[in-house]
C-alpha cells in the first residue's frame, strides 16, 4: 500500500478492465515520471470521453454527431444490418473490409442472472428500423454477430424468434469454427462441431 493520490490512482486504475493490481502499479509509477503536459493531455482525453462522446441515434456506436460516419455513409447497403453486441465489434468486422451494409449495436447481449433483459438492450430500435425501413430502403438481411457464447447464443436466439414474421427478411448468423493456421487436435469439442455443421462445398 502506498500513501495518498498514488494509492488512489492505482486504485482506479486497477478498476479497468483488464487491468490487474501490478499492471495498475506500473502504470500509475509510468505516469510519476512523465512530463506534465502528456499528464494534460490525457486529462483532457478523459474529460472529452465524459462530456462529448455522443451515440448514434441510428445504430447505437460511439459517434461524433447524430450519426456515426458509417450510418452517414450513402455508399454503405441499407439493404444490410449487422447486428453486433458493443461499439468494439463493430470495429472488428469493420477491419475484415468484407462487409459493406450498416450496424446495429445491441449494447451488451442477454444475462438474466446479470438482471439484462430484452428491456435493457436496444433490441426494440432494432425492430422499429427494419419495421419503419431503414432510411426508406427495406431490409432484406439480418446478419447476427453476437458473441459465440452462452450470452450471445441466447441474445442470437432471441432475435431470430423476433424477426421470423417479418416477410422476406433474411435472418443470417455468422459461421463459426477454426481458426486460420489452427490444428484440429487443439480444437475443443464445440468447435469442431460448429466447424463440421457450418461446412460448405468446395
Amino acid at each position: 500500500m502506498y500513501e495518498g493520490p498514488v494509492q488512489d490512482l492505482i486504485d482506479e486504475l486497477g478498476k479497468l478492465p483488464g487491468v490487474g493490481p501490478k499492471s495498475a502499479q506500473r502504470i500509475a509509477f509510468h505516469l510519476l515520471q512523465v512530463e506534465p503536459p502528456e499528464i494534460d493531455r490525457l486529462q483532457a482525453a478523459l474529460q472529452k470521453v465524459r462530456d462529448g462522446v455522443q451515440f448514434c441515434v441510428s445504430c447505437g456506436t460511439v459517434a461524433d454527431g447524430e450519426l456515426c460516419r458509417i450510418c452517414a455513409d450513402p455508399r454503405r447497403d441499407r439493404t444490410m444490418i449487422c447486428v453486433v453486441e458493443e461499439p468494439k465489434d463493430v470495429q472488428a468486422i469493420e477491419r475484415t473490409r468484407e462487409f459493406r451494409g450498416r450496424y446495429h449495436v445491441l449494447g451488451g447481449a442477454l444475462d438474466p442472472l446479470s438482471g439484462v433483459g430484452p428491456d435493457q438492450l436496444r433490441i426494440r430500435e432494432l425492430l422499429a428500423r427494419i419495421g419503419n425501413q431503414d432510411d426508406g430502403v427495406d431490409v432484406s438481411e439480418v446478419i447476427i454477430a453476437t458473441d459465440p457464447n452462452t450470452e450471445g447464443e441466447a441474445t442470437a436466439t432471441y432475435l431470430v424468434r423476433m424477426l421470423r414474421d417479418f416477410p422476406g427478411l433474411s435472418v443470417t448468423r455468422l459461421a463459426s469454427g477454426l481458426p486460420m493456421g489452427g490444428d484440429l487436435e487443439f480444437a475443443d469439442e464445440l468447435t469442431l462441431g460448429r466447424a463440421l455443421s457450418g461446412r460448405r462445398a468446395l
